[in-house]
């Protein structure tokens, strides 16, 4: 490896003219408020006398940038005497300061307009959507009754009679074909096909409403039969597969609808349909039992599937309303899981709420699910997702798959069968959350170390999402709370607070995408003979992205069997006294905290900038950068090193995203031992036993991660050296935790 493959993981040898160039290339005018680059004071009153000559343009530096833009956000219109001090302070021009004010609000102003543009657009488009859907609908109303014309007109009594009678034998139809999809595992309409005989589009049963998730309500005059809000076209699937379900708008209504109703029964009913642990926390399904009671929606499970049906309950301080917000909005709903989804979208509304609520809510949502380890393949699933509200302050929301075949070549088969959450308000600070998981996957692509972990319910498990939930309630308290025990934000603003939190949040993100090789990330993996057999190594080209230095970046990781609770394993990594025993970068001395943001009541579940001997004049313009957090789902330690210089101007407020960071780290997974095969059966699912910190009695799951940057050119070759360089560091990592652990 040359001497740049070193300084992407320690920053020991950062290059201070990285910024120069990015300059030099054009890129700093990303933070939007440099595109203006203005001449001087003397160059404009110049520029009416004599013969026009090219006026000369000064770049401003990214700290400048940062405090321009943070001064603006603060005082948009600065006095003289403002202006002045800026000027004083940034080494500028007074003429300077206020032609760069005058530009960034012509600029601001801009964008605005163009936003509220885009808004009336899009309102205009709507509304008149929405009256040709009204025209439509009364053209043709219809009588509930007989589904004969709801206009009174001439119709003579034996007319009357054969309408009611073919309204009668409709239902009954209706009937014999829920009955036989009971039997057959798929709908049937009278002509053998599949989709459903009653033909009603989505949005129209959804806008009349269900008794009991049974039939439609009888009150009032509906749609015509048939009659589809929007374009009406039948959702294309992507691979024709086997119990794959190929249906319209309409049938992923009843498919919703069928998956609430069981939602609603699991989360209700108790034994013999769930089976406690042996602690009474997280309970597993019985298998027989849920045959008994339900009928599949998506057909028979594959023969070479493995089941995995978990439930969890528990308080969470965040009201029902404000939840359920953050679950169907598909950018919340990842950065509220961040180590669990790697990338979720929303293709298609199929039905917007009612009154303007989520209330009867339907999407369609790709997603790719995963977990801390490069020996679990990620999985990419594509589902519904329903939400109701049943009464005040109670609300529902499930999840079922639509199509078993999507997904990548080196995805791990997935089907999800309806899983979600019953929410209840108890008070008006939290709310009461029963999580049910229940999905069958094809566990021949899962290495043998992790098949434990995967089949005790630990890994997508409803024990790990409600966990995952209550952490990060637990954390937005906190950080609206103004007074924090435990922290230390010497030397940093409000807005420095939040700048900060966010690089902590872009690094903690980056780390889970080169772990878990999701599609984030265009990683290309690599097979090399050297390399051990359970270390994934992978390498990509970083270009044109600030946040990233530019050049080839090397990814490795592994996951190995540790003979220690998930609670010690945590307390050593995250140890500042400690680090020397593991850590490279602060083997000259100990590591010193320099700020710390708590993130949770725990002392561990926090952000903190740390500083290594700074006697060492070499590494003293060197910062760590470093989130921790320990929860019944698991542990996590990220870390990465930072320059001085941009980390202090994120400190007062700048610009986070032009700090260039790799990340490495460890994330830590409870898991019985990998030697362990029994306490679970087809019908009981696991028993096993948890300790206080949610960790299983004997050990854990250690993943470890580096990210390296191993040369600053995109188009140069990687070398064998690189990748034998950061296999060895892996290896070294894990043989001096061992030897420090007793």
């Amino acid at each position: 490896m040359d001497g740049h493959g070193e300084m992407g993981l320690i920053g020991e040898h950062f290059d201070p003219g990285f910024v120069g160039r990015m300059r030099e290339d054009g890129y700093e005018s990303r933070s939007g408020s440099d595109n203006f680059e203005v001449a001087s004071g003397d160059d404009q009153d110049a520029a009416g006398d004599g013969p026009r000559k090219k006026k000369k343009y000064h770049r401003h530096t990214p700290l400048q940038i940062q405090e321009l833009e943070s001064f603006f956000k603060e005082c948009p219109h600065p006095d003289e005497k403002q202006r002045t001090e800026l000027s004083r302070r940034l080494g500028l021009e007074g003429k300077q300061i206020k032609f760069w004010f005058q530009n960034r609000r012509t600029q601001m102003k801009t964008q605005l307009e163009r936003h509220e543009n885009v808004i009336l657009r899009q309102e205009n488009d709507k509304l008149r959507a929405e009256n040709d859907l009204l025209k439509q609908a009364m053209s043709t109303p219809v009588c509930n009754g007989c589904g004969g014309p709801a206009v009174p007109g001439e119709i003579s009594y034996e007319q009357h009679q054969l309408r009611i009678e073919n309204a009668r034998l409709k239902d009954e139809l209706s009937r014999i074909c829920a009955l036989t999809n009971k039997f057959l595992g798929r709908p049937l309409s009278s002509s053998g096909s599949p989709i459903p005989s009653q033909g009603l589009n989505s949005n129209l049963e959804l806008a009349v409403g269900r008794n009991d998730f049974g039939g439609l309500n009888n009150a009032g005059t509906t749609l015509p039969m048939g009659f589809d809000f929007g374009d009406g076209a039948m959702m294309p699937l992507v691979k024709p597969v086997v119990h794959e379900m190929q249906y319209g708008r309409p049938a992923f209504v009843d498919a919703a609808l069928s998956a609430m109703d069981e939602l609603i029964k699991m989360a209700q009913m108790d034994n013999p349909l769930w089976i406690k642990s042996l602690d009474g926390g997280m309970e597993s399904l019985n298998i027989d039992e849920y045959r008994r009671t339900f009928s599949s929606n998506i057909g028979m499970k594959p023969s070479d599937y493995a089941t995995d049906a978990t439930r969890a309950t528990g308080l969470v301080y965040l009201r029902g309303l404000a939840l359920v917000e953050a679950l169907m909005d598909a950018n919340r709903w990842v950065e509220m899981f961040p180590c669990m989804i790697s990338r979720a979208a929303t293709i298609d509304v199929l039905s917007s709420g009612t009154g303007g609520t989520r209330d009867n809510e339907l999407l369609m949502i790709d997603a790719e699910f995963q977990v801390l380890s490069p020996l679990v393949p990620v999985r990419q699933v594509r589902f519904i997702r329903f939400c109701k509200q049943h009464s005040e302050g109670v609300w529902a929301v499930v999840d079922v798959s639509i199509d078993a075949s999507q997904g990548a070549a080196n995805a791990q088969m997935c089907r999800r069968l309806p899983s979600g959450c019953l929410i209840q308000d108890i008070d008006n600070k939290c709310s009461k959350v029963t999580w049910v998981e229940h999905s069958e996957y094809d566990d021949r692509a899962v290495h043998h170390l992790l098949q434990p972990f995967l089949s005790s319910g630990f890994g997508f498990g409803a024990h790990r999402w409600l966990a995952t939930l209550q952490r990060q309630c637990d954390c937005m308290a906190i950080l609206m709370s103004q007074d924090i025990p435990g922290e230390d934000n010497t030397g940093i603003t409000p807005a420095g607070k939040k700048s900060l939190l966010k690089l902590a949040q872009r690094m903690t993100y980056n780390f889970c995408s080169g772990v878990c090789a999701s599609s984030v990330h265009k990683w290309e993996k690599l097979s090399v003979g050297n390399v051990g057999e359970d270390v994934r190594v992978m390498t990509r080209k970083s270009i044109n992205d600030p946040g990233e230095p530019h050049g080839v970046v090397l990814s490795a990781a592994t996951s190995v069997w540790m003979p220690i609770t998930q609670e010690r394993l945590f307390d050593f990594l995250r140890d500042e006294r400690m680090r020397s025993e593991w850590d490279i970068l602060s083997h000259d001395g100990p590591i010193q905290e320099m700020v710390h943001v708590a993130k949770g009541m725990e002392h561990g579940n926090c952000v903190s900038l740390l500083r290594g001997n700074a006697g060492n004049a070499n590494k003293n313009n060197m910062l760590i950068l470093q989130e921790t957090w320990s929860d019944a789902s698991g542990a996590f330690v990220v870390y990465a090193p930072v320059d001085i210089s941009s980390i202090s101007a994120v400190m007062n407020g700048g610009d986070s995203a032009y700090v260039a960071l790799l990340p490495s780290g460890f994330a830590i997974l409870p898991c019985i031992s990998p030697n362990y095969h029994g306490g679970r059966n087809d019908s009981n699912g696991p028993l096993v036993k948890l300790e206080t910190d949610g960790s299983v009695s004997g050990g854990c799951l250690l993943t470890v991660g580096f990210q390296i940057l191993v040369n600053n050119i995109p188009t140069a070759k990687l070398t064998l050296e690189s990748v034998e360089t950061v296999n060895n560091l892996i290896s070294c990592t894990i043989q001096k935790i061992k030897a420090s652990l007793p």
